[in-house]
């Protein structure tokens, strides 16, 4: 399939794409009235092109359908869970056959395979096992490559080093900023590069730039790629990098994808960055049509040098809304809002400052009190501060830091959009 002449991967496509979408319109309700309300029937879609009839799937279609509305197959049929967090608490939901669980674990083998690792290989994952999609995604492929997998999970980064040392581990599957943060300490405790046998770094959930990537390499003595991936999709696995390093293979096979302009959804040229809009060709439980990513990247189908024909997309530029990636975890300014306004002592003004703390993001919320004479009360300030960062913590399953001001402190936006983001991680201490 990675080396299928063009011609033949885009009648492989056309040929499940006119399935998926009858298979949408007959399984998903959700679906089947959206088709009806503009008139569009399955019979309609008779090329590729033709798929841009179909209005895209957002997010927020998903968290109207929360649970298991989107879903095209009975519960019997389901054999997996997985989760993701949404703006009100309440998560992405997304579900797999056994089939969708197979087809996973060979998009991940492909991956995994193109980054260079084999059954000799002994990879140590770094991800947190549960919902996230990530740490099982890679298990499975790396099972099914035939390496050995030390499902080491996230946290207890001591531990985590001397597994690396004493199994010998060759392959490292984490975030890279945790990645970073691992080549520091076992730099702190005294290890040296030689102490360990690694050689491959397999890095997603958050993006990494070259310079970052390069120190990792450095530091770790590996060579690292990149993969991508979503929750709402499959997980990790749409696509990724080969040993080249010149773009992220898509598995085309199973999902489509398009390149258009954000704002008016037109369809861009080849080679133009936009916002990537993804199709699952071949997903049972809950296939998408034309899910809007909000993820910007740019798409060849230039033939690799390595080989393969498939579609190379660039490494994600940024996004089209306003989400924010805070250690590998999708915050909205939405859910901080919804945990804002339950608090009676604050206003529902506040700002959101992100920084960079060595290789590591952090978040600072801002928010307004009401009442400016707790500032004299050290006591009921950090009562109060505690409380915020507890709720937050439930919301956005990551730690914040909370600073409470004075009353009318915070800049208001009479006009046009609230700007309540500052990003810092680009300015020079």
């Amino acid at each position: 399939m990675e080396t299928m002449h063009r011609t033949k991967i885009r009648e492989l496509q056309l040929e499940r794409l006119q399935h998926i979408v009858r298979y949408c319109y007959e399984n998903v309700p959700f679906y089947h009235q959206r088709f009806d309300s503009i008139g569009l029937k399955p019979e309609h879609i008779r090329t590729l092109e033709d798929v841009r009839l179909i209005p895209p799937t957002t997010k927020a279609d998903l968290r109207d359908n929360y649970p298991f509305g989107l879903f095209a197959v009975p519960r019997s049929k389901v054999v997996r869970i997985h989760a993701s967090s949404g703006t009100t608490g309440k998560p992405t939901v997304v579900g797999y056959t056994k089939n969708d669980l197979e087809m996973w674990a060979e998009i991940m083998a492909r991956i995994i395979s193109a980054a260079g690792v084999t059954e000799k290989d002994t990879a140590q994952i770094c991800f947190g096992y549960g919902l996230f999609t990530g740490a099982l995604g890679l298990h499975y492929g790396l099972e099914k490559v035939g390496a050995a997998v030390i499902p080491a999970s996230s946290g207890n980064s001591e531990k985590q080093l001397m597994l690396m040392k004493d199994f010998g581990t060759t392959t490292l599957i984490a975030t890279p900023t945790y990645a970073m943060y691992l080549g520091e300490l076992a730099n702190e405790l005294g290890y040296k590069p030689a102490d360990f046998q690694l050689r491959v770094g397999l890095f997603g959930s958050e993006g990494c730039t070259t310079e970052l990537r390069s120190k990792i390499e450095k530091r770790l003595g590996l060579f690292a790629t990149d993969n991508y991936g979503m929750s709402e999709l499959i997980g990790p696995g749409v696509s990724g990098e080969c040993e080249l390093r010149v773009g992220l293979h898509f598995a085309e096979d199973h999902f489509l994808p398009e390149i258009v302009d954000p704002e008016t959804l037109e369809p861009r040229a080849e080679g133009e960055s936009g916002e990537l809009i993804v199709t699952t060709l071949t997903k049972e439980a809950m296939p998408l049509l034309r899910y809007r990513t909000r993820d910007l990247t740019r798409i060849t189908y230039e033939p690799c040098k390595c080989g393969r024909t498939t579609a190379r997309m660039e490494k994600v530029m940024g996004r089209s809304d306003d989400m924010l990636k805070i250690r590998g975890v999708n915050v909205f300014p939405s859910q901080i809002e919804s945990v804002i306004m339950q608090i009676k002592q604050i206003s529902p003004h506040y700002m959101l400052y992100i920084r960079r703390e060595g290789y590591h993001d952090t978040l600072e919320v801002q928010v307004e009190l009401v009442d400016g004479s707790l500032l004299t009360s050290f006591r009921e300030l950090e009562e109060l501060t505690q409380t915020i960062r507890a709720k937050l913590r439930v919301v956005l399953g990551i730690d914040a830091k909370v600073k409470l001001v004075g009353p009318k402190t915070i800049e208001r936006f009479a006009g046009g959009k609230a700007k309540r983001i500052v990003d810092l991680r680009d300015m020079k201490a």
